[in-house]
């Protein structure tokens, strides 16, 4: 494992970690694909325990998420064919009212990147904008799992040239404590 993924998930840990046990809702892990590039995640959520816009079945609701990542991606020798990552993204999440079922969800988040390129692909900054939208179903007894899916652009806003950014298909497996 090379030192920047260790790092990486290091951090994730340490945050984790440094957060009191029961603040702590879910885990997730996803794995994706993009632009010739494979990407997998961990991930830790918190919930935000507010609902908007509640309605007799309804809510619009969502959790804070911080996950490390890695991508890989094949290349020409002297090329970089790996970057890992963290970020924190606000996620909005529209569900059913006892939280089982069908879900659609958005997010805009930060991200900060290993580097800035990763084979012939330039992002021009390590600082990094990933929205996503997606959707899924919670299940179980209690609701305490959710399969889903997410596609996700990042990119850095336009604040540097090039702003060529990154597209993913992601599927997710997420686990409510």
């Amino acid at each position: 494992m090379k030192k920047k993924t260790l790092l990486a998930l290091c951090a994730l840990g340490w945050a984790a970690a440094g957060a009191p046990s029961h603040a702590i809702d879910g885990m997730s892990i996803e794995g994706g694909r993009g632009d010739a590039t494979d990407m997998g995640r961990v991930g830790v959520q918190w919930d935000w325990k507010a609902r908007w816009f509640q309605g007799r079945d309804w809510h619009l609701g969502g959790y804070w998420e911080l996950a490390a990542g890695y991508w890989r991606r094949s290349a020409a020798p002297g090329f970089n064919k790996d970057i890992t990552e963290v970020g924190l993204t606000p996620v909005f999440r529209l569900q059913q009212n006892d939280r089982r079922g069908p879900y659609l969800e958005g997010a805009i988040g930060f991200h900060l990147l290993s580097s800035t390129t990763i084979g012939d692909k330039r992002l021009s900054t390590r600082f990094q904008f990933g929205d996503h939208v997606g959707a899924g179903v919670r299940f179980g007894a209690k609701g305490e799992y959710d399969f889903g899916y997410r596609f996700q652009h990042l990119s850095n806003g336009s604040i540097k040239k090039p702003n060529n950014g990154i597209n993913f298909h992601q599927i997710r497996f997420q686990y409510h404590f």
